[in-house]
């Protein structure tokens, strides 16, 4: 067997191809666009090249077939954030073979020894982690568009090879056509009674208000996490162009006190159950069969992607009032029949309660792993997000 690196056309058609093989036969895969993947590790499209760097690597077996990839990365400004300098190994294939998971798993290390890593986390994203984020170990279903699919086997060739448990990774799924529970209920029409109070849908017209809203709230209810990085107004506009031609308006939904922006939700169509049959493609043919399928109204679920609140607006009921909202106004998209809350780390134990609340049901469970590359340092699992963040904003305004 031989590791080769992707740098020409044909390498970089390998690395996408190698999933032929390793999926043939299992109807619940679907295969991320070419274009998408491909955009990943191009430096004039993925912004994280601005601060990092990344590789790929396939395996070919003693024929010269492509039996594997992998792609390893470095972003500066979390990197440096552990007691180990860390980087990141992701969009692993392999077929169910040890020797040949630890070459790649070995191309990876290599690789962010040389760029002055000690650690690395997989499998992950050379991105945001709401996409391509996390081993699936349970719930073995069609991924919803940007969840992560992999082989049940995988689990043992990371842990083989010396990768820890890091963080848990749950998706729990939501049955529109279940009642949500009659006290979340009494507490979301308790909040909308509140004069200070305002819940409303995104709108198009006025994206840029919507935009610094966001990233308002965003920046306070997840500053406490572990190597919190704020968002910019550049990564939002990206992410708000990349969602602009299947965004629903009354999909993404903000709370307001006053006026204040204290709260959003952000929920988008799973396209993956239009992309399922477009076998990686964005050609002529593939785009007359996407509006196909969109006309036929094939996209039955939406996936929560994120949801924030501010933590001196923690506890209050806020969440049930926008989740009130939002259920009303899916009376208006009835081919739609559940919706997918993923996903929600072991590290977040507010927004597991959330989900709980809602009487969402279990789904799915990825972990991510981390592998420390000297053996005698000590490894030790993702810290909690503090769940005084409330009390700790509200003392630090006191003392300004």
């Amino acid at each position: 067997m031989k590791i080769i690196g992707v740098n020409d056309k044909k390498t970089e058609r390998e690395f996408l191809d190698v999933v032929k093989l390793i999926y043939k036969g299992d109807e619940n895969f679907v295969r991320t666009l070419d274009v998408q993947l491909k955009g990943i590790f191009d430096s004039k499209q993925n912004e994280f090249f601005q601060h990092g760097s990344a590789a790929r690597f396939i395996l070919l077996d003693d024929n010269g077939k492509t039996i594997g990839r992998i792609g390893a990365f470095i972003n500066d400004k979390k990197a440096y954030g552990f007691d180990q300098p860390t980087g990141g190994c992701g969009f692993f294939e392999c077929i169910n073979n040890q020797e040949a998971a630890n070459m790649l798993f070995d191309a990876a290390r290599n690789w962010l020894v040389a760029g002055g890593m000690e650690a690395m986390d997989g499998p992950i994203n050379f991105g945001e982690n709401d996409n391509f984020w996390g081993l699936l170990v349970e719930g073995f279903t069609q991924p919803t568009i940007g969840m992560q699919y992999n082989p049940s086997y995988y689990q043992q060739l990371f842990e083989n090879y010396g990768f820890k448990f890091y963080f848990e990774q749950v998706t729990n799924n939501l049955d529109l056509r279940k009642p949500f529970p009659e006290r979340f209920w009494k507490i979301a029409e308790w909040v909308a009674k509140k004069p200070e109070y305002r819940v409303e849908h995104f709108k198009f017209d006025n994206a840029i208000k919507y935009m610094n809203d966001l990233m308002e709230v965003y920046q306070e209810a997840w500053e406490f996490h572990e190597n919190f990085k704020p968002m910019s107004e550049e990564d939002v506009q990206k992410k708000l162009d990349g969602m602009k031609d299947f965004l629903i308006e009354d999909f993404v939904w903000f709370a307001y006190a006053d006026d204040e922006p204290i709260a959003f939700l952000l929920m988008l169509p799973d396209m993956n159950q239009i992309i399922k049959h477009l076998n990686g493609k964005l050609n002529l043919w593939s785009k007359l069969k996407f509006v196909y399928y969109k006309r036929r109204k094939t996209i039955t679920r939406a996936r929560i992607v994120i949801m924030g609140v501010k933590p001196k607006y923690q506890k209050g009921g806020i969440e049930s009032a926008i989740f009130w909202h939002m259920d009303k106004a899916m009376v208006n998209h009835k081919e739609y029949k559940d919706i997918e809350l993923s996903w929600v780390g072991d590290f977040n134990p507010k927004m597991r309660a959330l989900h709980e609340s809602v009487g969402a049901d279990f789904a799915k469970r990825h972990i991510t792993y981390r592998c420390l590359f000297d053996d005698a340092k000590d490894f030790q699992r993702s810290t909690i997000i503090a769940k005084d963040t409330k009390e700790k904003v509200v003392a630090r305004e006191k003392n300004d």
